[in-house]
C-alpha cells in the first residue's frame, strides 16, 4: 500500500520535508525489506495460530487501536500521521480505514495459510523419509 501510494503522489503518504529527518535508505528498510525477512521467518519458524475467530479479532483489535492512535494525534496536534487523510472526507476515511482492516484480516489469513502449507508439507516430507529409513 505503502508503495503504491508513493509511486502515485509521494507526498500523500511520504512528504518530502521528511527527507531531512529520514534518509532514504532506512525510508527503504522500513517499507521494503520487511517481506523478505518475513518470507525467511515462514520459511524458518513454525507458528501456531490460534484459532482463526481468536487470531482475526487479535488483529481487527491492533486496527482499532492504530486507527484510534491515529485521530487522537490528529486531535491533539491537527495534522495526520499520513497526509493522505487531509485530502479525504470523514466518510471516506472511515471507509478507508475499514477497507484496510479487511485488507490485513485478508492478510492474516493467508499468512496462517501459508504457514500450514510450508509446515505440513515439511511435515509429511520428514515423516515418509523417517517411514523410508525403518
Amino acid at each position: 500500500m505503502f508503495w503504491t501510494l508513493y509511486v502515485y503522489d509521494r507526498d500523500l503518504v511520504y512528504p518530502r520535508l521528511l527527507d531531512n529527518f529520514i534518509p532514504q535508505w532506512l525510508n527503504h528498510g522500513m517499507h521494503t525489506t520487511v517481506l523478505p525477512f518475513i518470507i525467511i521467518e515462514m520459511r524458518t519458524t513454525h507458528h501456531r495460530y490460534p484459532s482463526r475467530t481468536c487470531g482475526l479479532f487479535a488483529v481487527c483489535m491492533f486496527a482499532v487501536g492504530y486507527v484510534v492512535w491515529m485521530c487522537w494525534v490528529h486531535s491533539m496536534t491537527g495534522v495526520w500521521v499520513y497526509p493522505l487523510l487531509e485530502h479525504i472526507g470523514p466518510m471516506a476515511r472511515i471507509l478507508f480505514f475499514v477497507c484496510l482492516t479487511a485488507l490485513i484480516s485478508v492478510y492474516y489469513v493467508l499468512g496462517e495459510i501459508l504457514n500450514n502449507y510450508i509446515w505440513d508439507s515439511s511435515k509429511s516430507t520428514l515423516e515418509s523419509d523417517k517411514t523410508k529409513t525403518e
